[in-house]
């Protein structure tokens, strides 16, 4: 019944259903995650100066000082406690990982969290914070190629004010954004895209309050308490592929769950606010048509469930944008999708892409992010123009739009520089979002709809569950075509000045206005997606903060 939490059993445990990877190899998969590393297009890790001391990050291009060398991790085993009493929050986190050369100490990202305790391999190990890291001491040398077990005890207050952070405190409790370098907030991990693992997320929570994270719902336990009302309830949930760190969600609050069918029996799970359920529904409905329309283009859907996460809270600093892509269950700020159909329709779709493109598929580094960004935008605006979501004075169709991205794009490199080159502080603008689908529009003009289309459905299928570069990319594009694109794909994605636009050689782009150089610093979310060009008429949907 609306308005009403359901008392959780064993029927809420989803159902995988028949698809490309059926239960029992996915399964089979996840068992095998603590002897096996997963291939991945990692960046080149930078080698220490001193043998056995840990190199701060791995050389990302954005972020250098992200990540850490020495080891690659295999799983994540995760324990949370909300105490709503204080509304803080007891973490554990047990790390597997396969070290990649002798080391006598090593770091994890973490910021903001109290340690308590570390164990090396079951042994107590010495430990001390600096900066974003957390630099561990074993009590003996680790040898290379050894199975490494690493377990973190600690607290942590999702209200802690900090320079960034991964926590959005909720009345109830809190949820989880992490993009793009803020899961170590949450939880002390090798916070870098390009070391996906396998997780296990256990939820622990008063017996009134609904905690949900990514994957299927694999098991709850109840602990009674000393005393009436102090009931608590642990639940278990397994995603059955490999995320990154910052694709991690928890959610605590005041949740109910609506399950619905998507094509070929994708079971699909939405957590609302029950007060909201019902208003919320028209948005949630829309999920099976929009991953039909995706899977017509992209193969089927690579992960085992999806749904939307409206959070239980409209505080206008609960998070700076309006959607992001936590793996299998979208983050959303609930009031957005209270909206009709045509103001909503294409930014749910950019979300749902990132399933393939963010998710399944995960960006070597940062640098990377364009893949991303630019293919969520290109597939959300196809599906809006496609259904005639246009407004009068603005663009008519995805020609037209890109057509307005054209003539700005000579400023937005000026500003932002290349597609492929963003720093901290340009990341999320405009360059990446739509300067990235401008990017995938000249390459289709050039190769034809089919040609395209099968260089899509090829990368997301050969770089499943892994991460990928622009590199893996455009070598796909010339497997595909048969042709030598590299630099064609290059000008688009590298160079200074944007490039004719094939089939439209009337596109003219304005002279850039001479603006303040760049400079690196903090990240704004989103501060240009899917928004109107300027000068244009309002667009029926997306406001400037998708993720």
């Amino acid at each position: 019944m609306i308005g009403s939490r359901p008392t959780v059993t064993s029927r809420d445990v989803i159902t995988l259903r028949a698809r490309p990877a059926p239960l029992a190899v996915a399964l089979a998969l996840l068992c095998a995650a603590c002897c096996c590393a997963l291939p991945t297009a990692a960046p080149a890790r930078a080698v220490s100066q001193a043998a056995g001391a840990p190199t701060p990050g791995v050389g990302d291009p954005v972020f250098p000082a992200l990540g850490n060398s020495g080891y690659h991790v295999e799983a994540y085993d995760l324990a949370f406690r909300y105490r709503p009493d204080t509304r803080t929050v007891d973490g554990s986190t047990t790390i597997t990982a396969r070290t990649d050369r002798r080391l006598t100490r090593f770091e994890l990202d973490a910021l903001g969290l109290d340690i308590h305790r570390v164990l090396v391999d079951g042994r107590p190990a010495a430990f001390a914070t600096h900066d974003e890291k957390l630099l561990v001491t074993p009590a003996d040398p680790i040898a290379a190629g050894h199975p490494l077990s690493v377990l973190v005890e600690y607290g942590a207050d999702p209200r802690r004010a900090l320079a960034h952070t991964g926590w959005v405190p909720t009345p109830g409790g809190f949820a989880v954004a992490g993009q793009p370098q803020s899961a170590h907030t949450v939880f002390p991990c090798n916070d870098h895209p390009s070391d996906k693992a396998r997780f296990t997320v256990r939820i622990t929570t008063s017996a009134d309050t609904f905690a949900v994270a990514n994957g299927l719902l694999t098991g709850t336990a109840r602990t009674r308490g000393a005393t009436p009302g102090q009931d608590t309830v642990t639940r278990t949930y397994v995603p059955l592929h490999p995320m990154a760190t910052e694709l991690l969600q928890v959610a605590v609050g005041d949740y109910t769950v609506r399950r619905r069918q998507g094509p070929d029996g994708l079971p699909l799970r939405d957590v609302v606010p029950p007060a909201r359920a019902a208003a919320l529904e028209p948005a949630l409905a829309l999920a099976p048509g929009q991953l039909a329309w995706l899977e017509a283009r992209l193969g089927p859907f690579p992960l085992e469930t999806y749904g939307l996460l409206p959070v239980d809270s409209d505080a206008p600093d609960a998070f700076d944008f309006t959607g992001l892509e936590t793996q299998t269950l979208t983050l959303y700020k609930p009031g957005f999708l209270l909206q009709p159909e045509p103001r909503i329709g294409s930014h749910q779709m950019h979300e749902l892409a990132h399933s393939w493109f963010g998710d399944s598929v995960t960006p070597a580094t940062w640098a990377d992010l364009w893949l991303n960004e630019g293919h969520a935008d290109f597939y959300g605006l196809l599906y809006r123009y496609e259904r005639g979501w246009t407004e009068p004075g603005g663009p008519q169709s995805l020609t037209q739009r890109m057509a307005d991205v054209y003539r700005q794009a000579d400023q937005w490199r000026q500003d932002s520089g290349p597609v492929a080159a963003p720093n901290a502080a340009d990341l999320f603008d405009s360059q990446r979002y739509l300067g990235g689908a401008l990017v995938l529009f000249a390459l289709r003009e050039r190769v034809g709809e089919a040609a395209f289309e099968q260089i899509e459905r090829t990368f997301v299928q050969r770089f499943r569950d892994r991460t990928a570069s622009t590199a893996d990319y455009l070598a796909v594009v010339d497997e595909v075509t048969g042709q030598d694109l590299d630099g064609f794909l290059t000008a688009w994605l590298r160079g200074t000045r944007v490039p004719p636009m094939p089939g439209h050689p009337e596109w003219t782009p304005a002279p850039a206005q001479a603006t303040a150089a760049r400079t690196a610093g903090a990240v704004p979310r989103g501060t240009g997606t899917l928004d109107p060009p300027a000068g244009a008429a309002a667009t029926p949907d997306i406001p400037a903060t998708a993720g």
